[in-house]
Formats: C-alpha cells, structure tokens, sequence
C-alpha cells in the first residue's frame, strides 16, 4: 500500500502562486497516473489535474492555463505549480491515483486564498 504526504500548502493573497508536493512511499508509485484532487468547505472532492506515466497531463477548465501537474518517478514525487491563484481555489488539495481506485487519502494540504 502506497502512503501519501502531502505538502506546500498555505495563504496566499489572490494572485500569488504556490507549489504543492506529494511524496509517495513504495516502488509502485511509478506504475500508476497520478493525479491531484482538492475539496472545499460544504463540496465534493474534485480532480484538479492528472499526469500519465510518460507525463502526458490534463486539467479540470477551472485551473486550465494556471496549474501544472508534473512528477519525479525517481524521487516518487508529483507537484503542482499553482499561478494565479483564485479565491475560489481554496480547498484542502490531495494527490491520488488518477482512477476510480485509490490508494488510502493522505492529510492533505490546506490552499487559502484570501486578500
């Protein structure tokens, strides 16, 4: 079983940029898309942005153009570069595999953006 930890959160004022991290445990980390995930207060938990294997990513339409999703297989790693960062992208943000199937959730990172 994988473990994930999520990290990099934090406040920001709309505009800002943060970079979250997740670092998996195990050596089948490299074998799966991964993805990032995030809920805010009162939603469902929604994809954000998904990475295959040989890095082809995608994108939810909300953080198209502002978020990058990449991943370090060496260091079992993936990321997401957050630009121009919204109100409305507060949540608490999560990576997962990018499927139906998950591994168990980790903490996740708490994202504020307030001015």
């Amino acid at each position: 079983q994988v473990q994930l930890v999520e990290s990099g959160g934090g406040s920001v004022q709309p505009g800002g940029s943060l970079r979250l991290s997740c670092s998996a445990s195990g050596s089948s980390f490299r074998l799966y898309f991964m993805a990032w995930y995030r809920q805010a207060p009162g939603k469902e938990r929604e994809v954000v942005a998904s990475i295959t294997l040989d890095g082809s990513t995608g994108y939810a339409d909300a953080v198209k153009g502002r978020f990058t999703i990449s991943r370090d297989n060496a260091k079992n790693m993936v990321y997401l570069q957050m630009n121009s960062l919204k109100p409305e992208d507060t949540a608490v943000y999560y990576c997962n595999r990018a499927a139906n199937v998950f591994w168990s959730w980790g903490q996740g990172t708490q994202v504020t953006v307030s001015s």
